[in-house]
């Protein structure tokens, strides 16, 4: 999908430090971190509930 060597990987990380100073980083990245699993147990929840209505429908069309 991206082809990112070490180089661009650098600038990019040398920017988003510049764009938010050192001390709001570890801040920022703990906000992204609990964003994504946020994110990831909403598609579990989301999953679950469709297997769970997938259940039920075969249940009642086998009675």
């Amino acid at each position: 999908m991206f082809n990112l060597g070490t180089g661009e990987l650098l600038i990019i990380f040398l920017v988003i430090l510049l764009l938010f100073g050192a001390k709001r980083l570890p801040e920022l990245a703990r906000g992204l971190g609990k964003g994504i699993n946020e994110f990831k147990d909403a598609v579990e929840t989301g999953k679950k509930e469709i297997l769970d209505a997938e259940k039920g429908t075969e249940n009642k069309n086998k009675s």
